[in-house]
């Protein structure tokens, strides 16, 4: 997390945020767009930077939405409405292209109003860059390097926080632990560089056999996780067959005789997360019992 600590030692001055290029700058500007640049310090969270801009932006052009594209996704300001056309503008700094910046209005935007809007985006600017970097170092913090895939760290957060909503709403979800039979094999026979083609190829099927609301985890070497959201246990069934079926498919499980033992179960009002975590466990030592390439529930 070096990275951080050097974030929090960088804050461009507010001369270097404002937009001086105009000696006709009335006071009265220099105070709003003064105003722009000390709110914007508050936050490091993308889809806050864009809400707290939206704020501002809306004193000079009626829009109904905002989101800001970038190659970590798309961050929407809160309650946007999407419905209308969009306008982009693309924002740079010092030669980086940070991402594009859209406005969803019914009205056409005008060249006064794009200039006023261009002096915000200067505002925007320097804050913007530094929750990219941010964002940047917390997602190489909680994603496995090879797959992609949310490491243990992130699975461990997550499951805490919806084992404390499954007690709030009283609505079940479900656990499903799963690893690579005859992965071993692979990596002393085909070397370390097959076995990772293997563990991209399930990490592609997991990601590939669950819907938007579900989450997938690698843990590290073949053993990976996934998160249902879904109350009823035959979903999880369901899902487990989609993934066998998809692993016996692929080319690549084929070539290295590599197919998938599963355990799931369903989270219990009263689970903490280590019995949730043992009858997952459970179900998939009983899958490599009854001769792996199977699931079984807990």
């Amino acid at each position: 997390m070096e990275n951080v600590h050097i974030l929090s030692q960088r804050m461009p001055t507010r001369g270097e945020f404002l937009p001086f290029g105009s000696a006709l700058q009335s006071q009265s500007s220099l105070n709003e767009y003064q105003k722009l640049v000390e709110k914007l310090q508050t936050s490091l969270d993308l889809t806050e930077l864009v809400t707290i801009y939206a704020d501002f932006a809306a004193r000079v052009f009626k829009f109904s939405g905002m989101q800001f594209h970038c190659s970590l996704g798309v961050f929407p300001m809160k309650n946007a409405d999407l419905s209308n056309t969009p306008s982009t503008f693309e924002l740079h700094l010092s030669g980086e292209h940070l991402g594009q910046l859209v406005y969803f209005s019914q009205y056409p935007v005008s060249e006064s109003i794009t200039d006023k809007l261009a002096k915000f985006h200067q505002c925007l600017l320097y804050p913007l860059r530094n929750a990219l970097m941010y964002t940047r170092v917390l997602k190489l913090a909680t994603k496995d390097s090879l797959t992609g895939l949310n490491n243990r760290s992130q699975f461990n957060e997550i499951l805490k926080q919806k084992i404390e909503t499954a007690r709030r709403q009283h609505r079940p979800f479900g656990l499903m632990l799963l690893d690579l039979d005859n992965f071993k094999q692979v990596n002393d026979v085909y070397g370390h560089k097959a076995g990772d083609e293997v563990l991209v190829e399930f990490a592609t099927i997991l990601d590939n056999s669950v819907r938007a609301t579900d989450s997938v985890f690698r843990f590290g070497g073949d053993e990976f996780a996934i998160l249902i959201d879904d109350p009823a246990i035959m979903t999880n069934k369901v899902v487990a067959e989609r993934i066998m079926k998809t692993v016996t498919k692929s080319a690549l499980m084929n070539r290295y005789g590599v197919t998938s033992s599963i355990g799931y179960t369903l989270a219990l009002s009263k689970d903490e997360e280590d019995e949730l975590f043992a009858r997952a466990d459970k179900g998939l030592y009983q899958a490599k019992n009854a001769g792996r390439n199977c699931a079984r529930s807990a």
